[in-house]
């Protein structure tokens, strides 16, 4: 039974000839810069080669949440023939550098039409991407602070992006800009994992050392059946 993922990478690598054959341009995005700015409409899509980026919504009145995180071997952001107002309010931005092939959206219309296995692939991706936010609206929103952070470095340990499940990629920052939490309460909940001997803080990244600890510690939505 799969779990709620923040962090895809991997389902379209079968396809990775097939969008090679197709006009594309090739594009290299350094470490910081925006794939697409807050402000902008979505008018490209990406099949990321290597790298990682991180896609957030920015809130009218300053805040920022991070949704999803996208690398290599995934498409991003998907196709859609309609111009959506909140998308204004989404960025993307480039964690690492990356390559990938972009291709305008009618482009990847016209993809769909010719190979049904990219249109089984991207069934299957966005539905991982509703039940993860079912998962945050129906569930998570309802935790209070330490419940949230430990389902989320346990959720983060069965997809990681290091491929170490020990080793979670996550900012103090990214753990508060994901849970819509202040830094404070995210520095208070860290700080209670680390005095248990559940993690050890490193400079950007969290190493989980005791991770039956941290199982005991999440919800069961969360937990495997």
């Amino acid at each position: 039974m799969l779990l709620p993922r923040y962090f895809f990478s991997g389902d379209y690598e079968p396809l990775h000839d097939f969008f090679l054959s197709q006009p594309h341009v090739k594009r290299s995005f350094q470490k910081g810069e925006y794939l697409w700015k807050p402000g902008e409409l979505i008018r490209w899509v990406y099949y990321i080669e290597s790298g990682i980026c991180v896609t957030s919504a920015e809130h009218e009145d300053g805040y920022q949440k991070i949704l999803f995180f996208h690398s290599g071997g995934a498409v991003f952001p998907g196709f859609h023939q309609s111009d959506f107002k909140i998308e204004r309010s989404l960025s993307t931005k480039a964690l690492s550098p990356m390559q990938a092939l972009e291709f305008p959206a009618d482009a990847v219309y016209r993809m769909f039409q010719q190979n049904s296995r990219l249109s089984e692939i991207a069934f299957e991706t966005y539905a991982k991407l509703i039940n993860l936010l079912i998962y945050e609206t129906a569930h998570q929103d309802y935790n209070n602070v330490f419940l949230k952070l430990c389902n989320l470095l346990y959720l983060f340990s069965r997809n990681s992006p290091s491929g170490d499940p020990a080793h979670i990629d996550l900012t103090q920052e990214n753990i508060a800009d994901i849970l819509t939490i202040n830094r404070v309460n995210a520095a208070k909940a860290l700080a209670r994992l680390r005095d248990e001997d559940i993690i050890v803080s490193h400079r950007k990244w969290i190493e989980i050392i005791d991770p039956a600890a941290l199982e005991r510690h999440c919800s069961q939505e969360t937990l495997p059946t």
